[in-house]
């Protein structure tokens, strides 16, 4: 029942967003004041594959802000998840990410990570890394961007602590269409320093269509990737992840 649910809001979104694309915007919400902040709320369903094979509950906030010249965004997300009342996902993911514009397309940026897994036995990883990108394509509609710079992870896991620094190397697009449909992706790479085996590849694909001014379906791909995995864990976690998010 679970997992025809899940399908029917996957197709929805698909269907939702083929529409408001072909739309070519004829009923584009027209908005004159935007807040200065962009806000959202997203509930739905995962479907996990990996550490963790199930259906579970996922939520998340984010909170987005512009100007000329300074770019804001923090992000909390988590999820929990039992199978005849066994406890077999439990994940809390926050990140917050500062870029100053010195050009149009040319920024600093500093960024802190944090990720629990109690399934992947991640007590903790926390990155901070500071660093420099650039805007490839920059426009209303379309953003592509590189960004690259040092960083340090503090991470425990399997009951053992590790700290290591790291260089970060991460990619990132966007597209929309009349504010009511939009696509991207996103990638990120880590590598310790000392260690070449050892690295973490995180990435995300989604997709979200409008219902109305405040109600838009999602479905997002996510990747997670550690060559070098907790012992009896896999290295490599995928989750699907369809639902409504709300934006005010």
């Amino acid at each position: 029942m679970m997992k025809s649910q899940f399908l029917t809001t996957l197709v929805l979104v698909i269907l939702a967003a083929v529409a408001r694309a072909a739309d070519g915007g004829a009923n584009a919400i027209v908005t004159t004041n935007q807040p200065i902040w962009e806000n959202s709320i997203s509930f739905g369903l995962t479907l996990a594959r990996g550490n963790s094979d199930s259906l579970l509950a996922d939520t998340a906030f984010k909170t987005h802000r512009n100007n000329p010249t300074n770019e804001l965004t923090l992000s909390l997300e988590g999820a929990y998840g039992e199978n005849q009342s066994v406890k077999n996902n439990e994940m809390l993911h926050g990140y917050g990410q500062y870029n100053h514009l010195f050009t149009d397309r040319f920024f600093g940026y500093a960024r802190a990570d944090g990720f629990h897994d109690s399934i992947a036995d991640i007590t903790y990883r926390v990155t901070v890394s500071p660093g420099a990108g650039y805007y490839f394509l920059k426009s209303k509609s379309t953003t592509l961007a590189g960004e690259a710079g040092p960083g340090m992870v503090f991470e425990r896991l399997d009951g053992e602590t590790l700290n290591y620094p790291t260089p970060r190397l991460a990619e990132r697009f966007e597209h929309k269409w009349d504010n009511h449909t939009r696509i991207w992706e996103n990638v990120e790479y880590l590598q310790q320093l000392d260690q070449d085996n050892n690295f973490l590849i995180n990435a995300e694909v989604g997709a979200e269509a409008a219902l109305t001014r405040h109600i838009s379906l999602r479905t997002v791909l996510q990747d997670s990737f550690a060559n070098i995995p907790a012992p009896g864990r896999r290295d490599n976690d995928v989750k699907l992840i369809s639902g409504i998010v709300y934006k005010f």
